[in-house]
């Protein structure tokens, strides 16, 4: 099928929001496949920036499913669950004839579903960190050749700074399949006039840089660069700034208020209860949403996904709702959140450890939530709790450490989320501002809770 030419493939669902969000301001009908899913299965295939229609959904996956059961056997399985929905998102954007689909890489890149595309228009390789350590290697090196598996002889290929381990995996991948690698730098902000990223973070200006120079070359290979007028040499084409600005990814630094608090609350009054959401699961990304968290609150300033938030004079509490999955490892992950928060003069006032909701109803799961007299496993969650009370800094909450808990552990979100909101009510004097990190799975649960 010729329509595979058309893809930009590459490994970061920042950058592919970014890019495919430029290619549609430019006027092209876009695929996006992302993952994971916060809440519906359907966000990972976008079409028009548009998660899939349960009707369009419904009649691609039981096509595709009935194909594949007519051919499996004891030699052939059903694909397991990522490659199938690969699978499900070529038969959407080839059948829905987009004129470019924007592809999130899954875990590494070599062994991906998403690398049977043998020809895509470009690649890019976004920041390379310790993450799925557990299938991809102890190292950086490990990990940037498992990444590199995506570059393929003959097409153009991008990448970001990256450590020196990492940088120098790619450059001999890419010298092996004579392949020029070009490093691309974070966008400068002035070329956006004004405009803010729509994606909120300092790390997305790097981010942004890299899906600017994927969508210029495939708007070059594909010969459209009549499409986009620019106005002088310091600026971004207009539909450039538009797309960047109006990119839009949940659960990445996602600002929610409460909407059961505040609306109970004086309507002429800013929010008591802000819940922070960032899906950071690797000890780069926590560095860097830390960052943005201590930005943001610092400076009482607020928008992500045009989400608004008035300025506020009131005094404020920094709270964290934390879990991440078992495979990840919390002395690696906490302290780079704990220390990034010090170091630009944040505390907590407490540490809430909670686990996930959505571990009961994942696709094809029979799991479902205990009842209220079954004991409940926290083990993951204590042992969560332990790594935070021994850190250096996690007893300094804002108060005096001796004058309350530092932590706690609840035996589900939903009582997380009761105690966090029976405490705002009983101090409306205080905006209490939430950190939900460690986890996608679990910033999409508060989502899924807070729009209840």
């Amino acid at each position: 099928m010729d329509w595979t030419a058309s893809f930009v493939c590459q490994a970061n669902g920042s950058t592919c929001t970014f890019a495919e969000s430029i290619l549609r301001s430019c006027g092209f009908r876009t695929g996006l496949f992302t993952s994971p899913h916060l809440m519906d299965v359907r966000e990972r295939f976008r079409l028009d920036g548009l998660d899939i229609s349960e009707e369009k959904f419904i009649r691609y996956f039981w096509w595709c499913w009935n194909k594949l059961k007519d051919r499996i056997g004891d030699d052939v399985p059903m694909p397991a669950y990522f490659r199938f929905l690969a699978l499900l998102a070529f038969k959407i954007f080839s059948d829905e004839q987009v004129d470019v689909a924007v592809l999130e890489v899954g875990l590494g890149g070599k062994y991906d579903a998403t690398n049977v595309v043998r020809a895509p228009v470009v690649c890019g390789v976004s920041s390379l960190g310790y993450d799925h350590m557990e299938i991809l290697g102890s190292t950086l090196g490990e990990i940037a050749g498992e990444k590199a598996g995506i570059l393929k002889k003959g097409v153009s290929a991008y990448t970001v700074p990256q450590p020196e381990e990492a940088m120098s995996v790619l450059v001999q991948r890419a010298s092996e399949l004579g392949v020029s690698l070009q490093v691309v730098q974070p966008l400068d902000p002035q070329k956006l006039e004004d405009q803010p990223l729509g994606l909120h973070g300092e790390h997305q200006y790097m981010n942004a840089g890299l899906a600017v120079a994927l969508a210029n070359t495939w708007l070059e290979r594909e010969g459209h660069l009549n499409r986009i007028h620019v106005k002088h040499s310091g600026t971004l084409p207009d539909q450039f700034i538009k797309g960047l600005s109006s990119a839009c990814l949940q659960g990445r630094a996602q600002i929610v208020p409460d909407p059961q608090v505040n609306s109970e609350n004086n309507k002429d009054r800013d929010s008591s209860l802000v819940f922070y959401l960032d899906g950071a699961h690797s000890p780069e990304s926590m560095e860097m949403c830390a960052r943005w968290f201590a930005h943001i609150t610092n400076n009482d300033g607020t928008q992500t996904c045009s989400l608004e938030q008035p300025h506020t004079d009131r005094d404020s509490r920094k709270f964290l709702l934390f879990n991440c999955m078992t495979v990840r490892d919390p002395q690696r992950l906490l302290p780079h959140l704990l220390d990034t928060c010090a170091q630009n003069g944040l505390h907590f006032e407490q540490a809430l450890f909670v686990p996930n909701q959505s571990q009961y109803n994942k696709l094809g799961s029979l799991a479902s939530p205990p009842s209220e007299r079954e004991q409940i496993d926290l083990s993951w969650q204590l042992s969560l709790q332990k790594v935070w009370e021994n850190l250096p800094n996690g007893n300094k909450g804002l108060n005096d450490a001796n004058s309350g808990r530092t932590s706690s552990v609840f035996e589900s979100l939903p009582l997380a989320i009761k105690w966090l909101r029976e405490t705002a009510q009983q101090n409306q004097s205080i905006r209490f501002q939430v950190l939900v990190a460690g986890s996608l799975h679990l910033v999409g649960d508060v989502i899924r809770l807070l729009k209840k």
